[in-house]
Formats: structure tokens, C-alpha cells, sequence
């Protein structure tokens, strides 16, 4: 029995060969592999004495050779390749242990030159793994040092590896090479600047922790990141205490932070069910909280909420009075985290780098039944030049200033989605109603009944898209509110202007839409 033994990634692999030895496997190694062996005084083969060939171009030749691939691929079970072999004087090569060059150690590194990168693709790896892999009856081969020891057990007690184990290994590889290869691809588009959608689309991501379960008991899952430094993400974040985030927990706390990040000022944001339920930006983070926790006493108990800011003790006092799931900041008082900790169920994370945008050339992807539909993400708020106040009555610098922070929150309520707000807090939202109306009436019931009955006298209201009648500035100024935002674009956009007038109420057009199923 062969081996061949060629692995970036040393680990362990001195205790394998000698493991491999002592039960009479002979070994042949390449490059830097060989010479470890050479140095712990393990006997094995330098790839160059079996092939004939010397490495050459600077070690990018020395596996791409029949010797080896005849030995790989030739199918014990056939005749006419046994004795091909034999005519060309080739052996059998069973067990193969490679792992690649570590193309995404080096992207991950500072300052990396694109030629740094290149070179860094592996090239006989891989065709080696995947020769090995496709004669997976005869060959065993093996990519992850952590399968090592079952294979070692199946030598031991059988003298050879199961074809169970053997179709397992196969089915490794072939995950393992369509990943590095979609990082190359994805280096390589990204060094390009090219932001179309492609006409294939493989993409790849490497598994943080499996869950519990889903959305539902009944269904599985995991969390899986994407490959590359995702500063500002719940990937990147650090967890200090609690259970295990759920999927509902990660899904949530992602959405809570997109609408963070629209924020510069101390902003409190609590999330329910991917819809912020209350937010609050003051001058400090304490009257911030205080802000979004009065728009909502009740939906932000089991909720997420995440904070732009340091918290503070006096902070993490109060929110250790209700129930949250989550909460998310960028540092925490050494009192704040003793204070928050103390209640051993809530899930504390550290987001350093919590206000870093996404890529506005990230991709949004959702799965649908038989595909895929794949957007770039909604980056932009609103196209400020083009901000047009279309009534006879202008908004106020301090109604502005609401509309601006209404507009931030609907772009985050799900459709149809309507936001209220009043010196910089949430009084109302009403997310995904299937019209437009019942979102702002909701809302509209909402501030009365969560805040007071006059919650929504001299707010501001925000649409995600425009209104198709007048009945939404009916509503509007039954409520008292006194501007509106919203994109504009209605064939009866003039219905809702005149009433707009007749009510003395300020409206802008952003010439953008906001929709968020």
C-alpha cells in the first residue's frame, strides 16, 4: 500500500506518517512535506525520484505527471488498467492526504498583492484531490487533518478504508475544491471591478455553527459566514454572553443593524420579528434609549436591540429591567457587562467596528422554489439633489429633520411599511400591510395606544412607496401629523398633493422607493 502525502497545512501530519510506517504503508511526499518528514526521520519518497522529472518553475511542476495520475486513477476492478500499469512500469497510489495552498489566508492578509494571491493558487492540489476522489473504490483521500484518525482506526482493525468512509472522503473533496475554486472566481471579479451579475453564480461560505433548529423546531440549520473580512457584521461580532444565537436571533439582530448603521448620533434601535418596534437618537445614548423604549413598552420585551455607543451602567441597568434577547454595542463598562451578565440568558455581543457600512455591491439573495433571485443590496438612502417639495406648504427645519429620520426607519419596514416620528423617535409603524392604508392606520393605532392618545399630533409620517390615493393623507391629518415623505411617482400623485394643500400639511418627494418584502 502508497501513500502520497503533500499538505500545506501540517497539522499532525508527522504522527500520521508515522502511524502510516509502522503499519507498513510506504510514503511518497513533495516539496516542503518531504522535507518535515526528512527532518523528523520519517522514510518517505521525494516525488521526483517516482516520477523521474525534477520539480521545476519554482515547484509549480511536480505532481502533474502520469506517474502519479496513472496511479490515482487506474481502477484496481479493470484488467486493461492493471495491466497498463504494469507495461509502464507504474504502481498504485491508495491513500492520498493533500490540502491546498492557503489561497484564503493570503487574501485575508493586509496589503496582499494580486500577484501574491495568484501565485497562491494551487493547481496540482487540486487536480491530484480530484483524480483521487473520482476513483474514490480504490483510492482513500483525505483533506482535513481532523479526519485522520478514523482513517487510521480503519487501517488498524481492517488493513484497509471502508468504501463508506471512502465515498464520504469523495464527496469532502469535491465540496472542498468547488469552494476554493469560488474564491478564486470571486477574488478575481472583485480585482476586476466587475459588479454585473454573473451568468453563472457559485458562491461560498464556510459554516460557523449549526442550531438547534430554524425558524420552526421542525427544520434545520445553520450559520454560515462569507469568506473575507466582514467588519461590522453579526458574523464578525463577539459574543460574551448567553445561549446560542438562533436563527431567529441572527436574522433579527441582522436587521436591527442595517438600520444602525443609517445612523451618525447616539441611536437606540429595538427590533421585533425583523421590524424595528423603537427607535431613538438623542445626544446622549441614555436619552436615546430612553426614546426608543417609550415608543414601544410593550413589542421590545424578547426583542433585539442594538446601540451605536458605548453602554454605559447606567444603561445596562435599565435594560436588564425587561427581557432582550439580544443586545448588540460596540464596548461595554466593565459594570455594564457584570450588570448585563448577571441575567445568564441574554445574548451580550461586541460589534467594534459596529457603524462600517455593507458593500453596496453585496448581493441580497433570496431563495425561491426552483431558483434563485439575487439583487445588489439597497444601499442608498435618497438622492438628496433631488428632494422636491411638491405642496404649497415647505416643511420646517425640525420637520425635516423628522422626515429624514422617518425615512431611515421605513426603508427598514417591511412593505407596505409606514414610520412615524417626532423629534427624532418613533411613535408609530405600521410594517407589511397589503395596502397602503392599513399600514398607515396601523401605525396611526399604534402611537395611541403605545405612547398617547396625542402621539401622533405635529409627527411626521414616512412611506416606503407612493401613495395610490388620497386616503393616506386622510388619515394623516386625522392623526395630526404635519409632513410627509414619501417617493412620489403615483398616476394620482396630484390627488394627494391637493389634499396635502387643503390640509396644510408639507409633503417631499425622494424620487426613491424603499420596498422590503
Amino acid at each position: 500500500m502508497r501513500a502520497l502525502i503533500s499538505v500545506s497545512d501540517k497539522t499532525g501530519i508527522v504522527e500520521l506518517a508515522k502511524e502510516l510506517v509502522s503499519l507498513g504503508v510506504e510514503l511518497i511526499s513533495t516539496g516542503g512535506t518531504y522535507r518535515k518528514l526528512q527532518e523528523e526521520g520519517v522514510p518517505a519518497i521525494e516525488i521526483s525520484d517516482l516520477t523521474g522529472f525534477p520539480e521545476c518553475l519554482d515547484g509549480r511542476v511536480k505532481t502533474l505527471h502520469p506517474a502519479v495520475h496513472a496511479g490515482l486513477l487506474a481502477m484496481r476492478s479493470n484488467p486493461d488498467h492493471m495491466k497498463q500499469l504494469a507495461d509502464l512500469g507504474i504502481d498504485t497510489i491508495d491513500l492520498v492526504f493533500v490540502n491546498l495552498y492557503p489561497f484564503k489566508a493570503t487574501i485575508l492578509k493586509d496589503g496582499v498583492t494580486r500577484a501574491e494571491a495568484v501565485e497562491n493558487i494551487d493547481i496540482g492540489g487540486p487536480t491530484m484531490l480530484r483524480a483521487a476522489a473520482k476513483n474514490y473504490q480504490d483510492v482513500a483521500v483525505v483533506i482535513d487533518p481532523a479526519d485522520y484518525p478514523q482513517v487510521l482506526s480503519e487501517l488498524k482493525e481492517n488493513q484497509e478504508v471502508s468504501l463508506d468512509t471512502k465515498f464520504y472522503l469523495m464527496q469532502k473533496v469535491f465540496m472542498h475544491t468547488a469552494n476554493y475554486d469560488a474564491m478564486i472566481a470571486d477574488y478575481l471579479k472583485k480585482q476586476r471591478g466587475d459588479d454585473s451579475l454573473p451568468d453563472t453564480l457559485t458562491m461560498t461560505f464556510e459554516k460557523v455553527q449549526d442550531m438547534r433548529y430554524g425558524e420552526n423546531p421542525h427544520q434545520k440549520a445553520a450559520f454560515y459566514r462569507e469568506v473575507g473580512k466582514k467588519v461590522g457584521s453579526i458574523a464578525d461580532a463577539d459574543q460574551l454572553n448567553g445561549k446560542e444565537l438562533s436563527f431567529n436571533n441572527i436574522n433579527d439582530t441582522n436587521g436591527a443593524l442595517e438600520l444602525l448603521k443609517e445612523f451618525t448620533e447616539p441611536t437606540v434601535v429595538a427590533c421585533k420579528h425583523g421590524n424595528p418596534c423603537g427607535v431613538g437618537s438623542a445626544d446622549t445614548i441614555m436619552e436615546a434609549w430612553t426614546k426608543a423604549y417609550e415608543a414601544d413598552k410593550v413589542s421590545i420585551f424578547g426583542g433585539i436591540v442594538v446601540v451605536n455607543r458605548e453602554v454605559t451602567a447606567e444603561l445596562a441597568a435599565e435594560m436588564k429591567k425587561i427581557f432582550l434577547e439580544v443586545i448588540v454595542a460596540p464596548s461595554y463598562t466593565e459594570e455594564a457587562l457584570e450588570i448585563l451578565c448577571s441575567k445568564k440568558n441574554v445574548r451580550v455581543l461586541k460589534l467594534k467596528d459596529i457603524e462600517v457600512p455593507q458593500d453596496p455591491g453585496a448581493y441580497d439573495l433570496k431563495k425561491v422554489n426552483g431558483g434563485l433571485i439575487v439583487q445588489t443590496i439597497d444601499s442608498k438612502l435618497l438622492p438628496e439633489e433631488d428632494l422636491k417639495v411638491v405642496t404649497d406648504q415647505a416643511p420646517t427645519a425640525e420637520q425635516m429633520e423628522d422626515l429624514l429620520f422617518a425615512w431611515k426607519m421605513v426603508k427598514f419596514v417591511k412593505s407596505n411599511g409606514i414610520a412615524l416620528a417626532k423629534n427624532k423617535q418613533s411613535v408609530g409603524i405600521g410594517p407589511g400591510q397589503v395596502n397602503r392604508v392599513w399600514a398607515t392606520r396601523q401605525a396611526i393605532e399604534h402611537a395611541a395606544e403605545l405612547i398617547s392618545a396625542d402621539a401622533t399630533k405635529g409627527a411626521v409620517l414616512a412611506s416606503d412607496a407612493f401613495f395610490p390615493f388620497d386616503d393616506c393623507v386622510e388619515a394623516a391629518h386625522e392623526a395630526g401629523i404635519t409632513a410627509i415623505i414619501q417617493p412620489g411617482g403615483s398616476v394620482r400623485d396630484e390627488d394627494s398633493i391637493r389634499k396635502c394643500n387643503e390640509y396644510g400639511i408639507a409633503m417631499v418627494f425622494t424620487g426613491m422607493r424603499h420596498f422590503k418584502h
